[in-house]
């Protein structure tokens, strides 16, 4: 008999919300999603810091090892490495201070976008979650 997780799959798609990556493996979702908070939590745990020390050197390689350039690289090392253990996409959201900034949204969409792309991944496995404001 099929646990409760193995016959909710049967009837629609699961979607974890974690960036905890053996979370992700154990229970083989068909699509991840992460937030600033999440990848925090993750990259605070060990089996994870790896992913945090390679965040600052992509960061430093593109002279720019700031919290903003190594927290971006940070969530796409922690996509990428998601996105080895399922079949469709994951998430990663645009800062929520760049809410009321149209423009700055954009930018960082298509920053994030560029560095997925630059990491060969391609672009029907990215989701990019931007706030939902007027603007």
């Amino acid at each position: 008999m099929a646990n409760f997780l193995e016959q909710l799959k049967t009837m629609t798609t699961v979607v974890v919300d974690s960036g905890d990556i053996n979370l992700i493996k154990t229970h083989q979702p068909e699509d991840a999603t992460t937030n600033p908070s999440l990848l925090l939590k993750a990259a605070s745990m060990p089996d994870y810091q790896y992913l945090v020390e390679k965040s600052v050197a992509d960061a430093k390689k593109t002279a720019a090892d700031d919290v903003v350039a190594i927290s971006d690289q940070l969530a796409v090392n922690f996509g990428c490495e998601i996105l080895q253990h399922i079949p469709g996409r994951v998430s990663t959201e645009v800062d929520a201070r760049l809410s009321f900034d149209t423009r700055a949204t954009l930018n960082k969409a298509r920053k994030l976008m560029a560095l997925y792309q630059n990491r060969g991944v391609a672009a029907d496995r990215i989701l990019i979650k931007i706030a939902a404001t007027w603007e």
